[in-house]
């Protein structure tokens, strides 16, 4: 099918992806794992809660664990470029339909809960309580040293579908997994609003489920460092794959699994894409390095397992095509 043009003109603007709120069973035992191992900073806490950011980020959160008794992904959150940004977010839910509602949330302004047609729970929210600078204060580093959120990455039963979607909100394709033949489908997607390789992508499976949250790492050698970490604390078994490099974005990569399998990646050393007129990248489906440049080969709950969203019935996927996996 044809990639849709980007939109330079959206109704209203987005500015990156922001933060992530999961439900977890046992607040304690993740913030062990998030804190301890991987590195990031607790905030604040209560008893039905955890707000934790990396050292870089200046707003208050970026990752909510709020205390549930099952695993969820609770939300998947944006930052806007306005509070009226947030007005037309609202309208322009409601004009397609879908579910929009406000909704106040600990240390941020007004906030917008969303759905895409898919049913990924989305938030949107312009203003974050401010959190002292780090990024200098050494003394806080610890695990891979994250430093910021990244991305999200999204199973989607209809991936043709979630691309005409947030490229309709401004999201701009970077690269794309296709099928091959005169019926080319598109299997993959990634998007950027934030001028890298993707602050959304969306992987052909059964969804909507959230397949990662990622944080960017200064090098590969903090990633490698983590695995260490991981491997002498207690966490070996939740390394789930990599150390490895992937074709497509060139990151540098590991993923791991937090106690309720949340897969959260640690990721590093992708590129620049804001110019108006970039390309965008085609992989074929039959191309191995498309997801494994390097590394060993990524385990069957890579493909197959990943967190829901409330209340949405995970669907089979529309397209039945399946790729070629690196040995």
């Amino acid at each position: 099918m044809p990639l849709p043009q980007p939109n330079f003109t959206p109704p209203f603007n987005i500015v990156r992806c922001s933060h992530a709120v999961l439900a977890v069973t046992d607040l304690a035992r993740s913030r062990s794992f998030y804190e301890g191992a991987i590195g990031l900073r607790t905030q604040d806490e209560d008893e039905s809660g955890l707000w934790l950011r990396g050292v870089e980020e200046r707003n208050h959160h970026s990752l909510v664990l709020k205390k549930a008794d099952t695993p969820e992904c609770l939300r998947l959150g944006f930052k806007v470029a306005s509070e009226e940004d947030l007005e037309k977010a609202h309208s322009h839910f409601a004009r397609q339909g879908l579910p929009c509602r406000w909704s106040e949330e600990p240390f941020q302004g007004r906030t917008l809960h969303a759905s895409d047609p898919e049913g990924t729970a989305l938030e949107f929210c312009y203003e974050f309580e401010q959190a002292p600078r780090l990024l200098q204060k050494y003394e806080h580093y610890r695990g891979c040293h994250p430093q910021r959120l990244d991305h999200f990455n999204c199973f989607s039963p209809n991936v043709q579908g979630s691309l005409d979607f947030y490229n309709g909100l401004g999201f701009r394709l970077t690269e794309y997994t296709e099928t091959d033949g005169e019926d080319a489908a598109i299997w993959a997607a990634w998007m950027h609003r934030k001028g890298n390789v993707h602050d959304m992508a969306f992987t052909n499976g059964r969804g909507p489920r959230l397949h990662h949250i990622a944080y960017w790492a200064p090098t590969a050698l903090n990633i490698i460092h983590l695995c260490d970490v991981m491997s002498t604390s207690g966490w070996l078994e939740n390394m789930e794959r990599g150390p490895g490099r992937h074709g497509i974005s060139n990151a540098f990569f590991l993923y791991v699994r937090d106690p309720d399998g949340h897969r959260t990646e640690l990721y590093t050393s992708d590129y620049q894409t804001m110019d108006p007129d970039h390309e965008a990248i085609r992989w074929s489906l039959t191309d191995t390095q498309r997801q494994t440049l390097w590394g060993m080969p990524a385990p069957k709950s890579w493909f197959e397992e990943g967190s829901p969203f409330p209340g949405q019935k995970v669907r089979e996927p529309a397209l039945k095509a399946q790729p070629i996996v690196a040995h």
